[in-house]
């Protein structure tokens, strides 16, 4: 990398990490919510943040801060993820010293938070990309994934020593994620493992406030999983195979495919998203089973229950606490009247926890009748469009899980990931029987 390669990076550090995380632990200072929960959020599981939540919650549903609006109001979390009126992402406008700064000082490369990734882009652009991925990311292209993640479930249990300490996020929880995603991507075996390193460390690039370190060490995975896509996709291009990336490869919509970069993207944001995200719903929901070994017991009794259960750890575990919008007209959402470009923060986990939606919504519940009601998988036009894979792979991972050993019993020095915006454990040692 050269000495101007570094400015640059330094510059988006600054512009997009540094900057925002002072300004939030300003205002946590001076009492602003918002910046309360953003700092927070890094130290504190989501159990420990409904207090704040409630604080929020009791400003109405769309709660003023200093930096722009927080909601954890079911009904107005549904409507800023679904409104016309506001945009993906977060700007600094397009005249702005700032903009330009970080216009200058760009990357070259994928970013699954950057355009063409379709979690920042809008429409028109978002609707063609939506619509050629989807016709590949189908249900019946799920379903016809479940056998095949069955038998890797099973493989990656077996392996496990009975009556040994085990770390259960590296040997089951990334491993499930990663070999799915493999069979998505069309990955020969050889390289399985270093996707699932470079997948480990980009998955930071979805998080905020990151550190300097931590951004070089997200760039850098994001910079070989470049590099590797090019080289897998000519490969793909040469010899098409059976997998879903490959279908993708070559779909059209009235003549049109997907561009080079938009297909690394898709590709960045199946690993980014993906991977880590299904990471954090399996090793939540085996704390989740261990706190409450009722609901287990529930689900081996009646196991027709298992995916409502996944919905559940979805609802009160959520792999994703949050999300950021802001409002590209002066509108009003959710009656509150909202000004051109002020930023709201969709708490989606507090959403979870919406008394006017969740009866007892602090309480774990695999019979909840409306589990699947939660906002997890966001909503509207950026509803997640791996909905359908996450809780395939929660329900046969988790029951395969608990129908092939006896029990799981969790053992001290468990770590959470050090995240804001992703929920999750980084290891949880435990010994299987």
């Amino acid at each position: 990398m050269t000495a101007i390669d570094e400015v640059r990076r330094s510059v988006r550090w600054g512009i997009g990490h540094a900057l925002p995380g002072t300004l939030m632990r300003l205002g946590a200072r001076r009492g602003d919510l918002q910046g309360q929960l953003a700092t927070r959020a890094k130290t504190h599981s989501t159990d420990e943040l409904v207090p704040l939540f409630e604080e929020i919650r009791a400003e109405g549903p769309m709660a003023r801060s200093r930096i722009g609006y927080a909601t954890v109001d079911h009904a107005a979390v549904r409507e800023v993820l679904s409104s016309n009126d506001v945009r993906a992402g977060i700007g600094l406008g397009d005249e702005s010293m700032l903009t330009r700064a970080l216009n200058w000082a760009a990357r070259a490369g994928i970013h699954p938070v950057e355009p063409p990734s379709m979690l920042a882009t809008e429409p028109p652009d978002h609707t063609r990309y939506r619509k050629l991925v989807t016709k590949v990311f189908t249900v019946r292209a799920v379903d016809q994934l479940r056998d095949r993640t069955e038998k890797l479930a099973a493989e990656l249990l077996d392996a496990i020593p009975a009556g040994r300490e085990v770390d259960l996020v590296e040997a089951y929880c990334a491993q499930l994620p990663v070999q799915v995603i493999a069979e998505i991507l069309g990955v020969p075996e050889s390289d399985r493992q270093h996707v699932l390193e470079m997948g480990t460390a980009a998955a930071a690039s979805l998080d905020m406030g990151l550190g300097w370190r931590e951004l070089r060490t997200v760039e850098t995975a994001l910079d070989d999983f470049d590099a590797w896509l090019g080289e897998h996709l000519g490969r793909l291009r040469r010899e098409p195979g059976d997998d879903l990336f490959s279908q993708l490869v070559r779909a059209s919509d009235e003549g049109q495919q997907l561009t080079e970069k938009e297909l690394k993207s898709t590709a960045g944001l199946v690993l980014a998203a993906g991977f880590e995200t299904t990471v954090n719903l399996l090793g939540n929901a085996i704390r989740l089973f261990d706190e409450h070994p009722e609901q287990l017991a529930t689900l081996r009794a009646e196991p027709q229950l298992w995916p409502n259960a996944v919905d559940e750890v979805l609802r009160i575990a959520p792999p994703v606490l949050l999300t950021g919008r802001q409002v590209v007209r002066d509108s009003t959402i959710a009656g509150v009247p909202v000004k051109d470009q002020q930023v709201i923060m969709t708490v989606l986990a507090g959403a979870n926890r919406d008394p006017k939606v969740f009866a007892e919504p602090d309480r774990f519940d695999v019979r909840r009748e409306n589990a699947r009601d939660h906002v997890s998988f966001s909503a509207g036009r950026h509803f997640c469009l791996g909905a359908a894979l996450a809780r395939m792979e929660g329900e046969v991972g988790l029951r395969a899980l608990y129908d092939r050993i006896a029990e799981v019993e969790l053992l001290p020095g468990a770590h959470r990931r050090p995240t804001r915006v992703l929920r999750g454990w980084e290891s949880l040692p435990a010994r299987v029987r």
